[in-house]
């Protein structure tokens, strides 16, 4: 029914914003590797920042769609 379709939307966000996260592991652990300078290092850095926090927000956004579909259900 509708509050099913709610768990399943938000575990899909939620498994999204997993695997952003992990790409921003791997991504990071690249850079690292690639023994960047200071300044091309804090670049790439800032830019891995900016696709956490995006991961990071979607997965709460979809584990909120996930406990109110429970909730509500």
């Amino acid at each position: 029914t509708e509050m099913q379709g709610l768990i399943w939307a938000g575990a899909a966000l939620t498994l999204v914003g997993l695997v952003g996260l992990a790409y921003c592991i791997l991504r990071a652990a690249r850079a690292k590797r690639a023994g960047l300078d200071d300044t091309a290092m804090r670049a790439e850095l800032q830019r891995v920042v900016v696709i956490n926090l995006a991961a990071v927000g979607l997965s709460a956004l979809g584990l909120a769609a996930v406990v109110t579909g429970i909730l509500l259900g």
